[in-house]
């Protein structure tokens, strides 16, 4: 299941223009989840014209974490893979932990890309995508946060998201593989373990099963209607205008209006939007009342004046 996995991952990566110096990388901490996913790739490398990279984040999170790291590497090295990278980085900054962590881990992993057009394999699985979707739930985050992650969303490849945690340990054990067990991943301070740990298992019983699996269909299903609305949107926002024409928009549905506003701010600078802010910049032209701009991250103000929206700087 995990080989063919990489193989339906690869193909669709290579459908969408990527992989054609036929570079691929696999994100490996040690876990069964990534040495599955790694011991897959470099199976599959040679029917697929690859050359598989291993690349190994050392968070220094934790007491050892260089002789973990290595011994991932000398794992990836018996099963073949010819090119092997331990990457070392810091995790600091806003957001906790684990936030920190993860813009870390990506930013290393960015800049070890094999080749521009190359894709690295994480190994997120059906139970990360379930443990997602709740958090975005809980979180009140809206549709693009409980539709998931992406199987392929460039350069990430996540083909395990049909896969089971239960089934990456079981490939690895049939295999000889000897995977490591994160302490992380049972510490109940952090809130995925308690949604993996307690919530999860929790529904599982009261639902009689298949919680997960149902989860993960819904973020797919939602990953779909909003590449759809995605699409209609980037129609109605053709070229890089300065200012948006309330009236023409007036009367477009407020997913798709939303979505053009998403898309015109991120492109004037506003890297950074609230759900509260957009629906606050939404209201400029799907309820006006002649009320004030809205103050966005940066220094900027949407505000509409004489029908049309416009993007300028806050007064001192």
């Amino acid at each position: 299941m995990v080989r063919t996995a990489v193989r339906r991952l690869v193909t669709a990566a290579r459908k969408a223009g990527h992989l054609g110096s036929g570079q691929l990388a696999v994100a490996v901490s040690g876990g069964a989840d990534s040495l599955a996913l790694a011991a897959a790739a470099q199976h599959q490398a040679r029917r697929l014209n690859l050359t598989v990279h291993g690349l190994i984040v050392d968070h220094g999170l934790q007491p050892g974490s260089d002789k973990i790291a290595e011994t991932a590497a000398e794992q990836l090295k018996e099963l073949g893979l010819p090119h092997v990278t331990v990457l070392t980085t810091k995790v600091e900054g806003p957001g906790g932990m684990e936030a920190a962590a993860r813009r870390a881990r990506y930013e290393v992993l960015r800049r070890a890309l094999p080749a521009e057009d190359a894709i690295v394999l994480l190994g997120h699985t059906r139970d990360d995508q379930a443990e997602t979707v709740l958090l975005g739930l809980g979180r009140g985050s809206g549709p693009r946060s409980i539709a998931g992650m992406r199987p392929l969303d460039p350069p990430w490849g996540r083909p395990l998201l049909g896969v089971t945690r239960a089934q990456t340990e079981r490939a690895c054990t049939a295999q000889g593989l000897a995977y490591w067990s994160d302490p992380h991943n049972v510490d109940p301070a952090f809130t995925r373990v308690r949604l993996r740990r307690e919530v999860l298992p929790l529904l599982e019983d009261v639902l009689h099963g298949g919680v997960a699996d149902a989860l993960a269909r819904t973020a797919a299903q939602l990953r779909e209607d909003n590449d759809a609305l995605d699409a209609i949107a980037a129609e109605m926002l053709v070229g890089d205008p300065e200012e948006l024409d309330t009236r023409s928009l007036a009367d477009t549905p407020a997913a798709v209006r939303r979505r053009v506003l998403r898309a015109w701010l991120r492109r004037r600078g506003v890297t950074e939007l609230t759900d509260a802010q957009l629906r606050d910049v939404d209201a400029l032209i799907g309820e006006w009342r002649g009320q004030g701009g809205v103050l966005l991250r940066g220094s900027l103000v949407a505000q509409r004046a004489h029908g049309r929206l416009q993007l300028v700087r806050a007064s001192p």
